[in-house]
C-alpha cells in the first residue's frame, strides 16, 4: 500500500519476442542462471508497497509461468492472465481480472516483462508521481541527435534532442483513469503505442519521471548482457569386437571399435560435454540418455547439432573448442583434418575455431594397454 492506496502491477509478457530470434519468448529465458521473467517479477515483489502482481502471458506459456512462479516463491503473484492478441488487449485483460479480484486496488503499474533490469528508485519515482499526478512515465532524456522525416517529405530534419525522451516502463496511473481511458479506446477502434498514450489520448496529463538507462527492453540478442564461460568435457568409451571405430564423426580403419549406446563417438560426446558444461545446460546423459532407444545407433554429429541449438536459443556464441584424444594406438593425425570439418559443418562454426590433437600415455593405464579411448575437451563461449 502506498500512502492508504492499494497498488497493483500488471507485467506484460504475453509477447512471442519474433525480433529475437529464438523459440522461447525473450521472458522465458535465462541470464545469469535466471528466468527474465523471474528476474522481473522480483524487482517488484521486493518493493513493500506494492500489493499485488499480476503476470500477462500467451497461453501457451501460462504452465510454464505457473512453475517459475512456484520455484521462486513470490508471495504477491495474484494471477497469471491469458493475453490477447495486442500488447493493448494482454493488458486490458489484466485490467478486468484486477477489478474483478481486487476492486480496492487504486493505482495500476503496468511494466514490460522483458524489462528484468528495473531499479528500486525507478519503480518508487513512478509510485510517487503517480500518487500526485494520477498518470507518470518513466523515461530518460535522448542521448543521440534526434531528425525527423515527416509524411511526403524527401529530406529530413534536425529537431532539439531536448525536448524529447525515451519512454520506458514502469507507467503508473490511477486505475479508474486507466480503465475510461481504454475502454475509450475499444469504443473507438484506437490502439496506443503504449498505455500512457492511450491514456492521455482521452485529456489526461502524463507525468515524465527519471528513467534509467540500464532499464532496457530485451528486443534483440545486442540487447542481453555480455558473459563468456569456459567448460570442460571428458569422456572414454571402451574398445571392443565387432564395432566400427568413430572418432569426430570419421569411421577410422582399425580392428576394433568403441562400445556405447550410438556410435559411441568419444571425441564428439567430450566435445558436447563441454559445451553443455560452459552453458550450464547438463551433460549427455540427461538430454541423450542411453536408456532411450531413440539414440540407439545414432551418429554423435547429428546430438551435437543439437547441443548447438540448445546454445542458440539460450543466446552463446562458441568461441573456440580444443580437444586432446588419449589414445595409444590408431594415430588419428591422417583424419585430423576431416574430423575438424565434421565438427566445424554440425556446430555451424569456422573450422579455425576447431583444434584436435592427440597423445598416448606411453602404454600406461588402460588406455596404454588398449583397453578403450579417452577423450578431453575443452571450449569457450559467449554471449
Amino acid at each position: 500500500m502506498y500512502k492508504n492506496s492499494k497498488v497493483a502491477v500488471i507485467i506484460a509478457a504475453a509477447g512471442r519476442g519474433r525480433r529475437l530470434g529464438t523459440s522461447v519468448p525473450k521472458q522465458y529465458l535465462k541470464i545469469g542462471g535466471e528466468y527474465v521473467i523471474a528476474k522481473t517479477i522480483k524487482a517488484f515483489e521486493a518493493i513493500d508497497e506494492i500489493d499485488y502482481i499480476f503476470v500477462v502471458t500467451n497461453e501457451d506459456y501460462k504452465e510454464t509461468c505457473a512453475q517459475i512462479v512456484a520455484d521462486c516463491g513470490f508471495c504477491k503473484m495474484e494471477g497469471i492472465v491469458g493475453g490477447g492478441s495486442r500488447r493493448q488487449d494482454s493488458v486490458y485483460n489484466a485490467l478486468q481480472e484486477i477489478n474483478a479480484r481486487k476492486p480496492g486496488v487504486s493505482m495500476v503499474l503496468i511494466h514490460d516483462g522483458a524489462r528484468p533490469f528495473v531499479e528500486e528508485e525507478v519503480i518508487r519515482n513512478v509510485l510517487k508521481e503517480t500518487e500526485n499526478t494520477g498518470a507518470a512515465v518513466a523515461c530518460v532524456a535522448m542521448k543521440n541527435s534526434v531528425r525527423v522525416m515527416e509524411p511526403g517529405m524527401q529530406a529530413s530534419k534536425s529537431v532539439d534532442r531536448t525536448e524529447y525522451y525515451s519512454v520506458q516502463t514502469p507507467q503508473g496511473f490511477r486505475k479508474s483513469m486507466l480503465i475510461d481511458a481504454y475502454d475509450q479506446a475499444y469504443d473507438d477502434d484506437f490502439e496506443g503505442t503504449d498505455d500512457a498514450s492511450i491514456v492521455e489520448r482521452v485529456g489526461y496529463d502524463i507525468a515524465i519521471v527519471d528513467g534509467d538507462y540500464g532499464n532496457i527492453k530485451i528486443t534483440t540478442k545486442e540487447d542481453l548482457p555480455m558473459e563468456s564461460r569456459v567448460g570442460t568435457g571428458f569422456d572414454v568409451h571402451q574398445l571392443t569386437e565387432g564395432r566400427k571405430l568413430i572418432l569426430g564423426g570419421v569411421e577410422i580403419p582399425f580392428e576394433r571399435g568403441l562400445l556405447g549406446h550410438s556410435d559411441a563417438d568419444v571425441l564428439t560426446h567430450a566435445v558436447m560435454d563441454a559445451l553443455l558444461g560452459a552453458a550450464c545446460l547438463g551433460d549427455i546423459g540427461r538430454h541423450f540418455p542411453d536408456s532411450d532407444m531413440q539414440y540407439k545407433g545414432i551418429s554423435s554429429l547429428t546430438l551435437l547439432e543439437k547441443v548447438r541449438k540448445m546454445l542458440e536459443e539460450n543466446f552463446y556464441n562458441i568461441g573456440n573448442i580444443d580437444v586432446t584424444l588419449i589414445a595409444q594406438r590408431p594415430k588419428i593425425s591422417p583424419y585430423i583434418d576431416e574430423m575438424r570439418d565434421n565438427l566445424a559443418a554440425a556446430l555451424e562454426l569456422d573450422k579455425s575455431r576447431i583444434n584436435i590433437k592427440g597423445t598416448t600415455t606411453e602404454k600406461l593405464g588402460f588406455t596404454g594397454r588398449e583397453e578403450g579411448i579417452a577423450c578431453e575437451a575443452v571450449c569457450s563461449i559467449y554471449r
